[in-house]
């Protein structure tokens, strides 16, 4: 897999991720996710999530909860290696009118030629004074 290939491979499996949490669909994040006890998620304001089936479990409860999954994401970068690669970002998570800023990092691994998710970590940005 050419770099260039390879870059717009796991760019389209980031977008595919989002993609799958605005559709609240909880049968495409599945197939996003590596599925062993390797995977591992933090939802801003949650634990650590260690393993597919928490994860699975955690996306299953969101998906059910109340509220809006909409997402402009900005400053997205991607970087890839052999079999490894990571997605940093903002989403701006749209709620009530407002955006509600969260930093992430999404990290990649390729597994028989595809690129699986194995690590989502998401927090909130907090309010910045003037000067900061």
């Amino acid at each position: 897999m050419s770099d260039e290939s390879a870059l717009a491979a796991v760019t389209a499996a980031n977008q595919a991720f989002y993609d799958a949490h605005e559709a609240r669909d909880l049968g495409a994040m599945t197939a996003v996710w590596l599925h062993d006890d390797s995977a591992t998620c933090v939802h801003p304001g949650w634990p650590f999530l260690r393993g597919w089936t928490a994860i699975e479990a955690s996306w299953r409860a969101i998906f059910q909860g109340p509220g809006r999954n909409q997402f402009i994401l900005t400053d997205v970068v991607a970087t890839v290696g052999q079999d490894i690669a990571w997605v940093t970002l903002e989403e701006n998570l749209v709620d009530q009118g407002s955006l509600a800023p969260i930093t992430a990092t999404n990290v990649f691994r390729l597994v028989d030629g595809e690129w699986r998710l194995v690590v989502h970590h998401a927090g909130p940005v907090l309010a910045q004074t003037a000067g900061e």
